[in-house]
């Protein structure tokens, strides 16, 4: 039952180098739990036995490769009696621990995106929610079924003790009962993100929000009470034993204890965001937070940590800072605040905050019904966003401004210190490394600065564009390496074959419109009509360029040193040269390839890797040519060849394969056949060609854009939502890598042809965060292209 005692902290726990993410009470050891966070690890804490009432790290849990964001028990059974512990994490997997092994006893993968929450059920049953939209039911190590309906990232499940009962809250702000596998009921009231759901019984949950409100549900969907104290974002929620009372925590540093409906503590932390609660088996309170300490608060007094421990937390937390729009504190103005003879006032209720004067600075007391008091709970440095006093203090120093800084949708805000004397760029460089944030938020937060600093920078004019994909009159991918005598041959000067390369086309005299055929495109025009000639792109993108006789010299040349049972005789190289002809124009009126022509291109493509790469070059030109489109992409032979393909793009294997395999790919969507058969493969090709992004090759990286877009183009009038969430996040995934000015313009067109008068997929997009990920490129002059292609994404999702 929850004491009617006041909670008064237990113990500090500084075991975390990051942010905790989630907590969870464990069965075993008695009164120990488990937590996870930021620094890639869970840790399981046991009660210890001295006088500090505190805790011992039992061992640390590893096997993510990135933030560890969630965790659950999962329930005891006759082979783990002592359950197991399930982790989420930003590398989109699950893994599953027994409670005295640091290393997972197996990893459950399935998910696109961020695993970030996760619930157990019966049996052995578990639910994740995962930022790709969906959540998925596991169960003996496989997904049994995938719940698809969101709209947004999924950031809370629960299971409902009735069996088959499932919750799901989402950032498309509902929450959806499901039932094997189907949704039964959508739940509507919250304004904004769901972060938490708790049960309260197999009839009752509640719910938690961004928009600062606890609501209570009845399963057959009405909202019977709805509770308001916070005063920013709400992350998470905890029922206590007797499922009527509950706790609460989130981006307005407090813990909050609810009793009988009402709100009858707030405890301030020392710390922006609350990520996490749950409520120990004793009736204890273990609470996360964004500087890496857990602290757990107890009602019972000879629990509580020692008069000297409980005066140093409420000094630390009296020099914190505070933002106002973080808390109830409303526009400040200096002149009308009370002195401290306010405090001599008692307060009204518990948790309730006063602001006082003390001569140019500004201090918040919050009163404590327990200890009858105010208490100093931080120094107010900002005003709604910002602070423009020339002498702010901030961690002991002076600054001219003292900003607040939103990285990421539903994420914590962070304060950035600046005075004009500064270097904008080297401020924003600092203060990413300070917060571990990426690097590609630098020209935006840079840019942030100087115009809230009434700063500006004037950036050439973007040059006059030609087509966006190439520069050129049309699209023509292969252009040769521009450094000078690339390519040439050593020996002779001449040119040799190289997959990939070719003449470097002349820029016409007048370009252009790529999709169209239409007029002249230039920069200008497009500024002054915002008419988008970007994207949607339907139409697929192909690798059209070849040197015929240099890929039949490459072969011919192998060939000769080719093992017995693959050389060719005269009269087969003279056959295959005669295919290449004939498809290197595939709508010429020359003879179309045979039947045996295409079995023999088939049959050498099965070379050993090290000398396979031309016989490639001729698949990729061949595939575009409707008969052999079809003969190779049919439905018993186009799962060979997608095999085939996939085998040669091994991110261990041979880069000049990996990229000609990617092409051969792209170029299949040139026909009929070929477009069914990689739309059939999709989940498959495009999480093999996800595992390229590593590979620092451009030439790879703008085939892997390409067949991105292509997808993009065939699911764009689709409404096929896990598709184009895979679409996303490969696009997403390969923007983190990606340096090639190309490769990135072609992702940028395969997002913008995903949204592109799609709401659902705007949201999810959003939901990912694409819009941060991206903004960067606004600023890129040359070529224009990719700066302008960047706004109308940005546009899109706004």
């Amino acid at each position: 039952m929850a004491s009617a005692n006041a909670y008064k902290l237990r113990c500090s726990i500084p075991g975390h180098e990051m942010d905790v993410r989630g907590l969870a009470s464990a069965v075993f050891p008695d009164g120990a739990f488990v937590s996870v966070s930021r620094d890639r690890t869970g840790r399981v804490w046991v009660p210890n036995s001295s006088p500090d009432n505190g805790f011992t790290e039992m061992h640390s849990l590893s096997g993510h490769s990135n933030f560890v964001s969630c965790v659950c028990i999962i329930t005891p059974s006759e082979t783990y009696p002592r359950g197991l512990i399930a982790t989420g994490g930003n590398d989109n997997n699950i893994c599953v621990f027994t409670l005295d092994q640091s290393q997972p006893l197996f990893t459950l993968t399935g998910h696109k995106s961020t695993v970030c929450t996760l619930s157990s059920g019966k049996f052995g049953t578990l639910l994740s929610g995962s930022w790709d939209t969906t959540a998925k039911v596991w169960l003996n190590e496989k997904c049994m079924m995938t719940l698809q309906g969101h709209t947004a990232a999924v950031w809370a499940v629960v299971i409902l003790p009735e069996q088959g009962l499932m919750l799901s809250g989402s950032a498309d702000k509902t929450i959806k009962l499901w039932k094997a596998g189907r949704c039964e009921k959508t739940y509507e009231g919250h304004e904004d993100c769901v972060r938490g759901l708790a049960v309260i019984s197999n009839t009752e949950f509640f719910s938690c929000s961004n928009d600062t409100s606890i609501r209570r549900w009845l399963v057959t969907g009405e909202c019977v009470q709805v509770y308001y104290s916070h005063t920013n974002y709400i992350y998470s929620l905890a029922v206590f034993p007797n499922s009527q009372d509950f706790i609460s925590t989130g981006e307005d540093r407090t813990l909050r204890i609810w009793r009988q409906g009402e709100c009858t503590q707030t405890i301030r932390l020392p710390a922006q965001s609350v990520w996490c609660c749950c409520v120990l088996p004793n009736g204890d309170i273990a609470i996360g937070a964004s500087d890496g300490i857990i602290r757990v608060f107890t009602p019972v007094e000879d629990r509580m940590a020692s008069p000297e421990d409980l005066q140093a937390f409420e000094d630390e937390l009296s020099k914190t800072t505070i933002d106002p729009k973080t808390g109830d504190l409303g526009d400040i103005k200096i002149e009308d605040l009370p002195g401290r003879e306010h405090l001599n006032e008692p307060g009204n209720r518990d948790g309730q905050t006063r602001l006082i004067k003390d001569g140019q600075k500004v201090e918040a007391y919050q009163w404590s019904v327990s200890d009858d008091r105010w208490m100093k709970i931080g120094d107010v440095v900002g005003g709604s966003n910002q602070q423009t006093s020339k002498s702010v203090v901030y961690e002991g120093k002076e600054y001219d401004y003292v900003f607040t800084i939103d990285v990421n949708e539903g994420g914590p805000s962070m304060k950035l210190p600046y005075n004009l004397s500064e270097d904008p760029w080297l401020t924003a460089h600092n203060f990413l490394q300070k917060n571990d944030l990426s690097p590609m938020f630098l020209d935006q937060v840079a840019n942030f600065i100087i115009e809230n600093t009434k700063g500006h920078v004037v950036g050439p004019a973007p040059p006059a564009g030609g087509d966006p994909f190439t520069g050129g009159a049309r699209y023509i991918p292969g252009a040769s390496d521009d450094r000078p005598g690339f390519g040439g041959d050593p020996f002779t000067g001449s040119g040799r074959y190289i997959p990939g390369s070719g003449p470097t086309p002349s820029a016409p005299a007048g370009v252009a419109d790529p999709f169209t055929g239409g007029g002249a495109y230039s920069s200008a025009a497009f500024r002054q009509t915002a008419t988008n000639i970007y994207f949607p792109k339907t139409d697929g993108v192909t690798f059209e360029q070849a040197n015929s006789s240099q890929i039949m010299a490459k072969i011919k040349e192998l060939n000769g040193d080719a093992p017995q049972e693959h050389r060719l005789t005269e009269e087969l190289l003279e056959s295959l040269e005669r295919l290449l002809v004939s498809v290197s124009e595939p709508n010429s009126s020359k003879s179309p390839p045979t039947i045996q022509e295409i079995n023999l291109l088939w049959k050498a493509a099965h070379w050993p890797e090290e000398i396979v790469f031309p016989v490639l070059d001729i698949m990729r030109l061949a595939v575009r040519h409707p008969q052999v489109n079809e003969s190779l992409c049919g439905e018993s032979e186009g799962v060979q060849l997608c095999n085939h393909l996939l085998s040669l793009m091994r991110p261990e294997g041979r880069p000049a394969n990996q990229m000609l395999a990617l092409r051969t790919l792209c170029n299949c969507f040139g026909g009929r056949h070929g477009r069914a058969l990689l739309m059939a493969q999709r989940e498959t090709v495009l999480s093999r060609a996800a595992d390229l992004t590593g590979v620092c090759n451009k030439n790879i990286h703008i085939a892997l854009a390409t067949l991105v877009l292509n997808y993009a183009g065939c699911l764009h009038s689709q409404p096929d939502l896990e598709a184009k969430a895979q679409c996303l996040s490969v696009a997403s995934r390969a923007l983190e890598t990606v340096q090639d000015k190309e490769a990135v313009f072609r992702l940028l067109v395969a997002l913008g042809t995903t949204v592109a008068s799609d709401q659902t997929a705007q949201d999810l997009a959003r939901s990912l965060g694409v819009n941060s990920q991206i903004s960067k490129y606004s600023a890129v002059s040359d070529p224009s292209k990719v700066a302008e292609c960047c706004k109308l994404v940005l546009k899109e999702l706004q």
